[in-house]
């Protein structure tokens, strides 16, 4: 419908004299009463005719009242110039029949149908634990990934892990010191020893080369251990919350394959300083980075470079979207310009979107300090709360269990999408698990009321009929599912779907307390059960695209 009045406004604006109309932006407003859609056009080109906003909306109103889409029940003019859409009753009406029509599939499109996407985000290292960056980075991904695939691009996940590094020795080196110890613990203990001991460092640096080497039988035995341990954990993270790769992508790999790019471009883009070899990002205004270190090891940024590369000869694909937390930006800026001198087509195919930081009351945590907060023990404890609060229901304990591990991670993933990606969020425990307001559990149970009510109308012997009805404000909201897919999609945002959820569930609650939904005396009954199901087919398709489980029960 968006596209359309688009469409018909581009082109009264050519009727009355606009060559060509770019500009035209339709936004749903912000107050309902305002109409369906409101554009501002006269107020971009009232300088044009040198007509005040207010009489060129007028005339453009004029025009557009004898060319409306029949979808179209009338048109206003509001405020310094506004021009406002109403909907007709009967598009708002068959609107829930499509819903009901497409259900699961009710939102898809295929705007982005010619694009291939490789998105990488989580990206935890193997010998230190998940943790809760890695868990933004995960829940932002998944959605991101969901948006596009939604928008009909052809989308494969990755996942980049550093298993080679001065991290996985500085890991082995407090292993051979304390097998006893989890690898998470024998990391913290070697950058500790590494930070404050001389002797340790130097043994850690010599354990590095072994490692990349492979020169010596027992470290690599215990390598492959650590290593297989760490993957088989994530293995187990990533089904909790709903995430599969495509493609796994590690540093052992990509760290030769980058030092050979470098090479080859040395002098040139690199230079040699002090032993190591180096990008001069100064004339670019950005900053020195190291690319291969004294020992002639490739950095993190040699390894990032092969990747690139790597990752196009996997999958041909039109845009790399790459997700990460925000304090690398400064790092990733010298990166692209990097590759954008070596490779300028894979640069202007990359996307970097950054996050920031999920935090809780007690503040940040350090995997260098050992204070790490992982991302199992997060859901574990929000799931324990989530028990609590259903203890009292109706439900198995198999149903409980089950209900309080799908509250808690939609109650997790909904703090970290509720606002855009960049900004820094502290996890509140009692607000996130709110069943009224701003919170996963409240989009959740919205979902499930609407699914006991199909329940118990089937129970009633009362179907669905969408064919007689007196549409309001709820389908008025359903109309626009599909836009607010197409932008979050379009600008990589996943909180736009946030929002309009939570908007359609306070609304859809709004109508519960008004309407007796169920009632076999009445004959609008069958409508109302229609658009319940409606509803549940929209929250249920708008939590899918979050990666938030959407239970029939609570």
């Amino acid at each position: 419908m968006k596209e359309k009045l688009e469409r018909v406004i581009k082109e009264m604006l050519k009727k009355v004299g606009i060559k060509n109309p770019a500009k035209v932006t339709i936004e749903r407003p912000a107050d309902s009463s305002h109409g369906d859609y409101s554009t501002n056009v006269a107020l971009t080109y009232c300088k044009d005719f040198s007509l005040s906003p207010h009489d060129l909306a007028l005339k453009l109103a004029s025009e557009l009242e004898r060319h409306k889409p029949e979808e179209v029940e009338k048109i206003e003019i509001a405020g310094p110039g506004f021009i406002n859409f109403f909907l007709s009753k009967q598009f708002l009406a068959d609107s829930v029949k499509e819903i009901l029509k497409q259900k699961n599939s009710f939102g898809q499109n295929k705007t982005l149908s010619k694009e291939g996407v490789m998105v990488e985000y989580t990206d935890p290292n193997p010998f230190k634990e998940f943790h809760i960056g890695h868990l933004m980075s995960n829940t932002i991904g998944e959605s991101i990934s969901r948006l596009l695939e939604w928008n009909g691009a052809k989308v494969r996940r990755a996942n980049y892990q550093g298993d080679v590094g001065i991290h996985v020795a500085k890991a082995l080196w407090g292993k051979l010191k304390d097998p006893a110890s989890s690898w998470g613990q024998t990391y913290a203990q070697g950058a500790k020893q590494y930070d404050e001991n001389e002797t340790a460092k130097k043994e850690i640096a010599e354990l590095n080369k072994k490692i990349y080497a492979r020169s010596d039988t027992e470290i690599n035995k215990l390598y492959d251990q650590g290593k297989s341990e760490s993957l088989k954990q994530f293995e187990k993270m990533y089904t909790r919350l709903g995430t599969r790769f495509d493609f796994f992508f590690f540093e052992s790999s990509t760290g030769e394959f980058g030092k050979g790019i470098v090479q080859e471009n040395t002098p040139g883009i690199f230079e040699k300083s002090d032993g190591a070899v180096v990008f001069k990002g100064e004339p670019y205004g950005l900053h020195t980075r190291v690319f291969l270190n004294s020992d002639g090891l490739p950095t993190y940024e040699t390894k990032e470079l092969g990747l690139a590369e790597i990752k196009y000869e996997k999958y041909a694909y039109t845009k790399s979207i790459v997700i990460t937390g925000n304090e690398v930006n400064d790092y990733f800026k010298v990166l692209l310009k990097v590759l954008e001198l070596i490779s300028p087509d894979l640069a202007s195919k990359t996307l970097h979107i950054s996050h920031g930081m999920l935090r809780l009351p007690e503040g940040k945590m350090s995997s260098r300090t050992g204070n790490v907060i992982t991302a199992e023990s997060l859901i574990d404890e929000v799931r324990e709360k989530v028990k609590e609060k259903v203890s009292d229901r109706d439900l198995t304990d198999g149903e409980k269990e089950i209900i309080s591990e799908q509250v808690a991670v939609g109650a997790i993933k909904y703090s970290i999408l509720k606002q855009a990606s960049g900004k820094d969020i502290i996890f509140d425990f009692d607000k996130s698990l709110s069943f009224e307001g701003d919170s996963g559990p409240y989009l959740q149970y919205a979902h499930t009321r609407a699914k006991s009510i199909l329940v118990k109308a089937r129970e009633e012997g009362i179907k669905e009929d969408a064919r007689k009805g007196n549409p309001g404000s709820l389908e008025r909201l359903l109309v626009h599912f599909s836009e607010v897919v197409e932008h979050a999609g379009k600008e990589h945002e996943p909180h736009y779907v946030v929002t309009y959820l939570t908007e359609l569930a306070g609304a859809f609650n709004s109508f519960y307390a008004k309407e007796k939904i169920v009632d076999s005396k009445d004959l609008a009954s069958a409508y109302k059960v229609a658009l319940t199901s409606a509803v549940a087919a929209v929250l249920k398709n708008g939590l899918t695209l979050l990666g938030i489980p959407a239970p029939d029960k609570m």
